[in-house]
């Protein structure tokens, strides 16, 4: 019988602290370190900070190995841990999934001790580092083919004060867009558990494929927002410039109307740009068929007017996927 999953070091020693968060082998795979960085400056908020939880998102780990860098200069009380990369064998890969069992660690909270290699990533997470925090964030980026700004997002909870304070820090970040995404409440998301354990988490993502020094700046400048808000370092927030200007907004979708769906196969053209305000009836993209050079293209028009939080950033679809994701102002 294997052991349990176990931190090589204690995360309540004062100061700087670093070692791995082990995960047992099974009959998949050999046992996994997860280097894990803390830093407790004592009294005050308890902050977990995670990335790489789908591998082929790689500004997260990036980010989180930045703040690694300035903290120790910077934080002033309370205590922040670190886990860069969650999930190894995809980072390694650039999958989403882990490659050895083809899960989604996004999909298998709270996991399982004698589960696959993601399920027993997700039990060690759950049970030894999830506890340790009153607040989590999970750096994520919207994946390869989309355009999608930086931004955080949270579900709704159930939970209206929880859902208050989680809306709260998700603006704290100032990231061009806040949204409150009314996704389908998916069995073994890291956020549920996080909020059925009364967690205030955020996620935070931005797109566009590929890794920019901008976009990276921004998602740091986010990150050091919300340290700032939750009165872990000191200093000013700021609007991080974003296409030209310095803004910030909190938008909510609504399901399933929200979720622009492709009536075909083809090549998506895309003709807005996200957080466009586009009306009811506007173009939004060209669908082309990928069979026939003469076979009419069709127009994709808006079927009420929305922002536009996210959009396709072209490429080959299939029928009923995502185009485009759409959302209006939330008021609170």
């Amino acid at each position: 019988m294997s052991e349990g999953p176990h931190l090589t070091f204690d995360l309540d020693q004062p100061g700087i602290s670093q070692g791995h968060l082990v995960v047992p082998k099974g009959a998949d795979c050999e046992a996994l370190s997860l280097s894990v960085f803390s830093l407790n400056k004592g009294a005050g908020p308890r902050l977990l900070i995670t990335g790489g939880c789908h591998g082929n998102e790689l500004e997260g780990p990036i980010v989180a190995r930045r703040l690694v860098e300035w903290l120790p200069e910077a934080q002033t009380c309370g205590r922040i841990i670190i886990v860069s990369v969650l999930n190894p064998p995809a980072v390694q890969a650039f999958t989403r999934n882990t490659p050895i069992d083809g899960l989604n660690l996004n999909r298998v909270f709270p996991g399982r001790a004698n589960g696959s290699v993601t399920e027993r990533i997700a039990d060690a997470i759950s049970r030894l580092l999830l506890p340790m925090a009153d607040t989590v964030f999970d750096l994520h980026s919207f994946g390869p083919t989309w355009d999608f700004p930086p931004s955080t997002t949270t579900h709704p909870i159930a939970d209206q004060d929880l859902m208050a304070k989680t809306i709260k820090m998700a603006e704290a970040f100032k990231l061009p867009m806040t949204l409150v995404w009314d996704h389908p409440d998916t069995p073994g998301m890291f956020d549920i558990s996080a909020h059925n354990q009364g967690k205030v988490f955020v996620c935070a993502e931005l797109g566009g494929g590929t890794i920019g020094a901008e976009n990276l700046a921004i998602y740091e400048a986010g990150v050091r927002n919300a340290l700032i808000a939750l009165g872990l370092i000191e200093g000013k927030a700021e609007c991080p410039i974003f296409r030209q200007r310095k803004s910030s907004q909190t938008l909510q979708t609504r399901r399933p109307a929200d979720e622009l769906a492709s009536p075909a196969r083809g090549i998506f053209e895309p003709r807005c740009s996200m957080l466009d305000e586009v009306k009811q009836g506007d173009l939004i993209g060209i669908l082309h068929p990928m069979d026939s050079s003469s076979a009419a293209s069709t127009d994709i028009r808006l079927p009420s007017t929305s922002i536009v939080c996210g959009i396709r950033s072209g490429g080959y679809v299939e029928v009923n996927e995502w185009l485009a994701l759409l959302a209006r102002s939330l008021a609170h």
